[in-house]
């Protein structure tokens, strides 16, 4: 609190870069693992304090092996199973879905997202009171910068399939990967054709995001790029698109998920079977950093996604980020979502082996360990996700 007055006192451009390099110190203090903070801090460089997610453009170059097989073997059954659903299952964004819809993040009979996805009382309480149209405009900001940031990790789900497609040691795998490269394609253009044709608004890769992308697309083991992109990621996007499916009433977006869902599905089965036979093989050293890194992982994702640039553009002025920050931590939608997206993903992790006895406690003090005994991507896939989803809530 003492630091945060006493940076106020600074002029704006050096207040700014005061407030980077403290997030870029918190960030290193929210990781308990040095391993893991070696591994991070390079790229938090990068996106907090250099801002180079901002910037529009940035490179990543880093040497992949390329595993060829002259004798083409069908070496997976589970994955060619996956590659026969993945080719029947190809989709035509422009057949598939009806872009003459009209968009209207003020019609009350389809919103974007319900009212009640933002306490707009606790919002009051923290300083911004706003009237009726306000609270549209915000959950029309709110919904974009959502969308900004799955667009964001397509992006870097689509690079991050055509480098394991090269390196992963199955030949059936490689096959599927092929499909997960088209479908990252198509999603990255679905979701930046509805963020640019019908919401009109398109905000930057969050700064946390760009730290975890920027450090995996960097890493030169592909089980690790793996583990981060196909599970994390991936795994918690799912979670994710979830629940602004079930939430959503504009028709577009709502179709536009459904038919995302059903790809995210294979693809984090894919990765469960994929890395759950490598996994096997490691030694007990590297077994245990994964183990570590994906724990500090999701903690970091749920800790830090926390809709800054929402912040930036509606209250800079009028609350601090710590009071926002706080806001959006307890409001009803953003619950949800973290909810959502840890069902999926903490079975998952299960499922590779990677919640040893060792960290049940800590899964538990963190508050994940309730989804422990959920469904993994290896028995249920996107048909049946789409089923729990449209089924009506209870409670």
């Amino acid at each position: 609190m003492r630091t945060e007055l006493l940076t106020n006192l600074l002029p704006k451009k050096m207040r700014e870069q005061a407030r980077r390099f403290m997030d870029a110190i918190d960030l290193g203090r929210e990781l308990s693992d040095p391993r893991v903070l070696v591994s991070l801090l390079p790229s938090g460089i990068r996106g907090i304090v250099l801002q180079q997610g901002r910037e529009g453009q940035s490179e990543a170059l880093v040497k992949h092996p390329s595993r060829f097989d002259w004798t083409y073997p069908a070496d997976h059954p589970e994955m060619r199973a996956l590659y026969t659903r993945a080719k029947k299952a190809q989709w035509n964004p422009d057949t598939e879905l009806d872009w003459s819809t009209s968009v209207d993040p003020h019609n009350p009979e389809r919103p974007l997202l319900p009212e009640t996805f933002l306490d707009f009382d606790d919002l009051a309480t923290c300083g911004a009171r706003l009237d009726e149209r306000e609270r549209t405009r915000l959950l029309h900001s709110v919904c974009g910068w959502m969308l900004s940031q799955f667009l964001h990790g397509e992006q870097g789900a689509l690079f991050a399939a055509a480098q394991v497609t090269q390196a992963v040691p199955f030949f059936d795998g490689k096959l599927y990967g092929a499909t997960q490269v088209v479908d990252e394609g198509r999603h990255v253009e679905v979701f930046h054709r509805y963020l640019s044709e019908k919401l009109e608004n398109l905000y930057q890769v969050n700064d946390n995001l760009f730290v975890i992308i920027d450090a995996l697309m960097r890493d030169s083991r592909w089980d690790m790029k793996f583990l981060g992109m196909q599970i994390m990621i991936e795994g918690l996007a799912l979670g994710a698109f979830g629940t602004l499916y079930r939430q959503t009433r504009e028709p577009l977006l709502k179709n536009l998920l459904r038919l995302i869902i059903q790809d995210e599905a294979r693809h984090v089965h894919y990765g469960v079977i994929a890395l759950k036979e490598h996994f096997s093989k490691l030694s007990d050293r590297e077994r245990r950093e994964r183990e570590e890194w994906a724990f500090e992982i999701a903690l970091l994702m749920r800790n830090r996604f926390l809709v800054d640039e929402v912040y930036d553009e509606w209250f800079s002025g009028t609350m601090t980020r710590k009071t926002w920050r706080e806001f959006v931590t307890r409001t009803p939608g953003m619950r949800a979502f973290r909810t959502t997206m840890f069902s999926r993903l903490v079975p998952n992790l299960r499922e590779l082996g990677l919640i040893p006895p060792r960290m049940l406690a800590r899964y538990e003090a963190a508050g994940l360990l309730v989804y422990m005994q959920g469904r993994s991507a290896t028995t249920i896939d996107g048909p049946q996700m789409l089923t729990e989803l449209d089924a009506p809530a209870h409670g």
